[in-house]
């Protein structure tokens, strides 16, 4: 509970129409959910806009209405008038839950891939030095050993700080945070105070929402932009635009890479099916991850462990215990001695990297399989450049289906075989459903193949017109397997 006026500290106010002084009780930016004791902060969104809905804000009660554009209610309503809602609502309820990222030593991660991967080896890595930490992933949040489910890659601010708050009362000192491009140009993360900021690298992806890659590299761009000067900026420069997000930024620089001149630097000794060899700033490092962008997460997390002043010898030591990330470049293999790999990759950038891991450890006398789809609903440019990579990089490509949502799944896979020519049209076959897609590749398949099922990873469902059906790749291969080894 806090006093209208507090709330809005710091928010650019244009006009005020009535009491400051009120007592609110909660923020909602859906007027379903706002009540007597509300203050309602009418959201801009990409398919409605809050502003239409706050007369029935009012209706249930609500006398509080938060706009960023002249809007008419009844005098006994308090309308506060500011420059931009989605900025204000990240401010409003930063102060609500008493900034609770200044609590927390918050680190945000960004970049088209290893976002997830590299949080959640952060969060393991800090709780095995002893740290009760936080997570806030794609795949899950976590305050401690305890499950938060994850919907978005980065929640709304109000949701986001609530978790936040909730994580420094139960005695959480450092939180891993994905940071997504979606979440820094609708200012989720607004008002927010990072300890650090680090940048895997700039793909192919979100073209539907940014519209140009122009625009993709500035909001990322923007986020290190923003970072208070006590924080770092750690950036990937074997990625091009590494240097590009250090520009403006006020924080400590700091670089990483496996090819380039950088802080933090690694070389990969061995790469193989049972794991990496690696060099890390001269001290060899064993780790269970396998392929060179495992390597480039591996010291990321290394990089942020120093930066936060941890013991590069522990760090290392802990580094080496990890366990792969779920749904990321997981393998098991059957009694006839197939190799399957279940992978989240969904960009045309992550599956060639994915791809070229597997060429870079198979011996050449295996067939690589490679099945896949693209999300419906989504960017369509990405489309044929994921069949074209799946083609150049692979002896056999089933296109299937992702997640189609409203889409016809026939027409998605029509779009992919845009990118397959005549050259490697015979190796491609398309079988819309993806569990008879995974099972005719496991059934073509012999000994010492490999088989790639990516886009999912880590996903338990496959959304469908709307509605969300039980489908789990892993487990999918798991079954097939068994009723191989019977």
């Amino acid at each position: 509970m806090k006093l209208l006026t507090d709330i809005l500290y710091n928010v650019n106010i244009i006009a005020v129409n009535g009491n400051t002084g009120v007592t609110i009780e909660s923020i909602a930016f859906d007027s379903r959910k706002a009540t007597a004791n509300s203050a309602f902060v009418a959201i801009r969104g990409s398919v409605s806009d809050g502003h239409d809905f706050i007369s029935q804000a009012i209706e249930n009660g609500c006398s509080t209405i938060i706009a960023d554009k002249d809007v008419t209610v009844p005098a006994s309503v308090n309308l506060i008038i500011v420059e931009n809602t989605s900025k204000a609502l990240a401010i409003m309820a930063n102060n609500f839950y008493d900034e609770p990222s200044k609590e927390l030593k918050l680190i945000g991660v960004t970049g088209t891939n290893g976002k997830t991967t590299i949080t959640t080896l952060l969060f393991e890595v800090f709780t095995k030095l002893g740290y009760k930490c936080g997570l806030l992933s794609t795949v899950v949040n976590k305050i401690g050993e305890e499950n938060v489910p994850s919907t978005h890659t980065t929640p709304d601010p109000v949701s986001l700080n609530s978790l936040l708050r909730k994580m420094v009362d139960e005695g959480v000192t450092h939180c891993f945070m994905e940071v997504s491009s979606h979440a820094i140009h609708q200012h989720r993360i607004g008002g927010l105070h990072f300890r650090g900021g680090a940048f895997t690298n700039i793909t192919h992806d979100h073209l539907d929402y940014h519209e140009t890659f122009k625009e993709y590299l500035r909001v990322k761009k923007s986020f290190f932009d923003g970072l208070p000067k006590e924080s770092f900026a750690l950036v990937n420069v074997d990625d091009k635009n590494g240097e590009v997000m250090l520009q403006n930024t006020k924080a400590r620089k700091r670089t990483y890479a496996l090819k380039n001149i950088a802080d933090y630097k690694a070389k990969i000794l061995e790469n193989q099916f049972t794991g990496l060899l690696l060099l890390i700033n001269g001290i060899e490092l064993w780790s269970k991850l396998i392929g060179s962008f495992n390597a480039y997460n591996l010291l990321a997390v290394y990089a942020i462990a120093e930066e936060l002043g941890e013991d590069s010898g522990e760090t290392l030591r802990v580094i080496s215990e990890l366990e792969p990330v779920d749904g990321r470049f997981q393998h098991m293999i059957s009694q006839s001695g197939i190799t399957a790999i279940v992978d989240y990759a969904h960009t045309p950038d992550a599956l060639e990297n994915v791809l070229k891991t597997i060429d870079n450890i198979r011996t050449r006398n295996e067939t690589v399989y490679t099945v896949v789809g693209c999300g419906g609903d989504r960017d369509k440019t990405k489309r044929p450049l994921m069949a074209e990579i799946a083609c150049k990089l692979s002896d056999k490509v089933i296109l299937t289906s992702d997640n189609p949502r409203s889409e016809d799944p026939d027409d998605i896979i029509e779009d992919m075989m845009k990118g397959v020519d005549a050259l490697n049209f015979k190796k491609t076959l398309s079988i819309t459903d993806r569990k008879q897609a995974i099972k005719t590749a496991v059934s073509m398949a012999e000994a010492n193949d490999i088989i790639l099922v990516a886009g999912k990873g880590h996903e338990k469902y496959q959304e469908i017109k709307g509605v969300k059906h039980d489908f789990d790749d892993k487990q999918t291969i798991n079954e097939l397997f068994t009723k191989l080894n019977k």
